[in-house]
């Protein structure tokens, strides 16, 4: 069962990322502390402080954040007492710039699905950091920028054996 602290964590982060999706920079920041940082680990990008991650939201991410076709599906939330860790199913065609996901990759028509593993914290009621981890090799390979041949890295499968277990497990 959740304390009063988390179920407020919750419903903090749930209207940040809908801020996020709606384009709503003004609420969207409201949800952040003073110091905010912001961190898409594969791409490197976001920003630290107020200023940089406002204007890293504003250009590259809020109502920029997904072609119109996405699909989200949460898959699992664990919930201490000062951070949320949320694993989501996304699911696109790359008919539309994505630069925090694929910077300087111009739109390619491909479908993409991929697993995105979010780390926020919180301080003082706030967000004050999320650090944004995907396997980035699987959505180059998806996008056709990435050869798997010989590699030990592969596509689709990656997301898909995420969300469902059982299917089967790379061969040797």
């Amino acid at each position: 069962m959740l304390s009063e602290q988390q179920k407020q964590m919750v419903t903090l982060f749930e209207r940040h990322v809908g801020a996020e999706l709606e384009g709503n920079l003004e609420v969207t920041m409201a949800t952040m502390g003073e110091n905010p940082h912001l961190n898409h680990v594969p791409t490197r990008a976001g920003g630290y402080g107020r200023e940089s991650v406002h204007a890293f939201y504003r250009d590259h991410l809020v109502g920029r954040f997904f072609p119109p076709d996405v699909k989200m599906e949460g898959l699992s939330r664990t919930v201490g007492e000062s951070s949320i860790v949320e694993e989501i199913y996304i699911s696109f065609t790359h008919t539309a710039v994505v630069d925090w996901l694929l910077p300087d990759v111009a739109p390619t028509g491909k479908p993409v699905e991929l697993v995105v593993t979010v780390v926020v914290g919180f301080k003082d009621g706030k967000v004050s950091h999320e650090h944004i981890y995907w396997d980035q090799a699987s959505v180059l390979v998806q996008v056709g920028l990435l050869d798997p041949t010989g590699l030990p890295v592969g596509g689709v499968e990656v997301a898909r054996r995420v969300k469902d277990p059982s299917l089967p497990a790379r061969t040797y």
